[in-house]
């Protein structure tokens, strides 16, 4: 497992009837895989996983490492759920489905402490022998996992190995490092704290604009680790409007909407969530109409033509 670049937190493609598109989702993970993403993470919040049945992450699953064989790049399992018990079981059956390695989150809607928190993460990390990723998000779940906390689990588990740093607090990641140096592979895993994270340490970003934009995601990646600062600023600065997209709660709705704008994707999203309206949809359009009048020398591939080949 090589915690490096950019992986995607693909989006779950829905039908008309709302079940998951398995033949778009296969033909998405190749195309971003074809414009320089080095993994897939799956199952994630971008991915609609609390709106998924058991069944359904499965075969999601196993669609992406079908993908990813010919390319021989990781497929990254987000392990959620509302008990330790199925955590547990989600990933032992997303080693069996042949993940290279799985993002370990707090269990969904019950927020504790941190010796009910870690009981839950380190079942879940001892569950299997794959490498593991530690999601700190605590904007969206309430958990916060401190610097200090994610030392005491890396100190007690050798397969814990990355970190998707989400706190929006780009000083964690220095504070991170400063503890653990290079134990873990720190991820930025908030779009618009991308060139700041990775000057501060990170190696890696799990990314959600990047189901729209995948080569100009790499290419804003590597100029900062490059250290290219003008260049990347420059990407950045005509990124920024859209990467903003991902910080917001209706950042699903965005970033899919933005999908079905540029031939990426729909917007069909999973109830309770709707599809972006009134205000929200005005301000998208001016954020997409802006970027779209003066678009970067990087381009992706359109996934049309990735359809027809």
């Amino acid at each position: 497992m090589n915690w490096y670049g950019v992986m995607p937190a693909m989006t779950t493609p829905f039908n008309s009837d709302l079940t998951v598109d398995h033949a778009f989702l296969a033909q998405h993970a190749a195309w971003l895989l074809e414009n320089g993403c080095t993994g897939l993470v799956m199952l994630g919040s971008l991915g609609e996983g609390a709106t998924l049945e058991h069944e359904e992450k499965l075969a999601i699953l196993k669609t992406a490492v079908e993908v990813s064989e010919t390319t021989k790049t990781p497929v990254v399992a987000a392990i959620s759920a509302l008990s330790t018990k199925h955590a547990v079981q989600l990933a032992r059956e997303a080693e069996a489905a042949g993940c290279s390695g799985l993002m370990v989150l707090p269990p969904y809607v019950y927020t504790s402490d941190w010796r009910e928190m870690k009981h839950h993460v380190s079942t879940v990390i001892a569950a299997t022998k794959l490498p593991c990723m530690l999601y700190n998000n605590p904007v969206a779940y309430k958990t916060d996992f401190l610097p200090e906390q994610i030392l005491e689990l890396a100190n007690e588990h050798a397969n814990l190995e990355a970190v998707k740093e989400s706190s929006a607090d780009v000083r964690r990641v220095a504070a991170i490092r400063s503890l653990l140096g290079d134990r873990l592979s720190i991820f930025v895993g908030v779009d618009d704290l991308l060139v700041e994270g990775v000057a501060a340490g990170a190696v890696g970003w799990v990314a959600g604009l990047v189901n729209a934009y995948p080569a100009e995601s790499v290419e804003l990646f590597n100029l900062a680790r490059a250290g290219k600062h003008d260049e990347a600023f420059a990407l950045y600065r005509w990124f920024l409007p859209l990467l903003r997209m991902d910080t917001v709660p209706k950042f699903v709705q965005l970033i899919k909407w933005v999908q079905g704008q540029t031939g990426t994707g729909t917007a069909t999203v999973r109830a309770p969530r709707l599809e972006i309206a009134g205000a929200d949809l005005e301000e998208a359009q001016a954020v997409l109409k802006a970027a779209q009048a003066n678009p970067p020398a990087i381009k992706s591939t359109p996934l049309a033509a990735l359809q027809e080949a």
